[in-house]
C-alpha cells in the first residue's frame, strides 16, 4: 500500500495539490461542455461510453506505470500505449459528425454576434408561421426544446435541421404532405425534425376535460420535460400554449410574442 501511495504522490508532482486542482477543474469544464453539445444527439452515448473507457484506460495505464518501475515490463508499457493510440483513432472515427458539426458553427461568421438576432428572428417566424396556420385553420403541433434533451422523440421522427421560417412551418403541416401529421421539434433556431409522435396525456391527468390528439400531445410532452409546446387547433384555429403539464387556450399574437421570448433565449 506505501508503494501505491509514493507513486501517487510522485504523479502528484510533490503535492502541489493546487495544481492537481485547477487541472481538474478546467477538464471538467471541458467535459461539461462537450456533454451539453451533444446532448440530445447519439453523439452524447457515445461520449459518455468513450469518457467511461478513458476513465478505465487512465487507471491501467497509472498501475501499469507502477508496475513496470517495479518489475520492468517495458513490453507490456510498449503495447498498452499503441492501444491508447488505436482508441484515439476510433474516438475520432465515431464523433466524426459531431466535430463537423463543430467545425461548421465555428465557421460562421460572426456567430456570437448574430446569436441574439438570430434567436429574436426566429421568434418571429413561428409567430408568423402559427398565426397563418391559425387564419386558415390548419391544425398544428411545434414543441420548443429547452435543457432536457428530446432525442428520443426526435429519432420518431424525419430529422430536418433547417432553419425556421415561417414558409416551413406552413409548408410542412399543409394538409396532404408527407409531414403534416404529429409534431415538429424546434432547438434554437433550427426546426431539428418533423412528424414527431409524442406521448399522449391521460384523460384522468388533465381532469376529464375533452381534449382532441394534439392538446393531449401536448400536455404529455411538457408533463416529461421543461419543453413549450405550441398547438394549433384544426377546428377552430384557436392557439393554445402548454408548459409544466398545464394548457392555456386561446392566447393571442403578444402573449404568444412575451411568451417564446422568455422560452428562446
Amino acid at each position: 500500500m506505501e508503494v501505491f501511495i509514493d507513486y501517487f504522490r510522485r504523479v502528484a508532482n510533490n503535492n502541489d495539490w493546487w495544481i492537481i486542482g485547477i487541472e481538474l477543474i478546467v477538464i471538467g469544464l471541458a467535459v461539461y461542455w462537450i456533454v451539453d453539445f451533444l446532448e440530445g444527439t447519439r453523439g452524447e452515448r457515445l461520449f459518455r461510453g468513450v469518457m467511461l473507457m478513458i476513465l478505465i484506460l487512465v487507471m491501467g495505464l497509472l498501475i501499469l506505470n507502477l508496475l513496470v518501475q517495479q518489475f520492468d515490463f517495458a513490453r507490456l508499457r510498449h503495447l498498452y500505449k499503441g492501444f491508447l493510440i488505436g482508441v484515439l483513432i476510433i474516438a475520432v472515427a465515431g464523433f466524426q459528425p459531431e466535430i463537423r458539426r463543430v467545425l461548421i458553427r465555428l465557421g460562421q461568421p460572426r456567430f456570437w454576434s448574430n446569436s441574439l438576432h438570430q434567436l429574436s428572428r426566429t421568434v418571429e417566424e413561428i409567430i408568423s408561421g402559427v398565426t397563418e396556420l391559425s387564419a386558415a385553420r390548419i391544425g398544428a403541433i411545434i414543441v420548443v426544446e429547452k435543457q432536457v434533451a428530446l432525442g428520443e422523440f426526435i429519432d420518431t421522427g424525419v430529422r430536418i435541421d433547417a432553419k425556421v421560417t415561417a414558409d416551413l412551418l406552413r409548408t410542412i403541416f399543409h394538409p396532404g404532405t408527407a409531414l403534416h401529421d404529429m409534431a415538429v421539434i424546434i432547438r434554437g433556431d433550427r426546426l431539428i425534425a418533423a412528424s414527431v409522435q409524442l406521448p399522449l396525456a391521460e384523460a384522468d391527468s388533465i381532469g376529464g376535460v375533452e381534449l382532441g390528439s394534439r392538446h393531449r400531445a401536448a400536455i404529455g410532452i411538457t408533463t416529461g420535460s421543461d419543453a413549450t409546446c405550441l398547438v394549433v387547433s384544426e377546428e377552430t384555429g384557436i392557439i393554445s400554449i402548454a408548459q409544466d403539464g398545464r394548457i392555456t387556450r386561446n392566447i393571442d399574437e403578444s402573449e404568444l410574442r412575451k411568451h417564446l421570448t422568455r422560452v428562446i433565449s
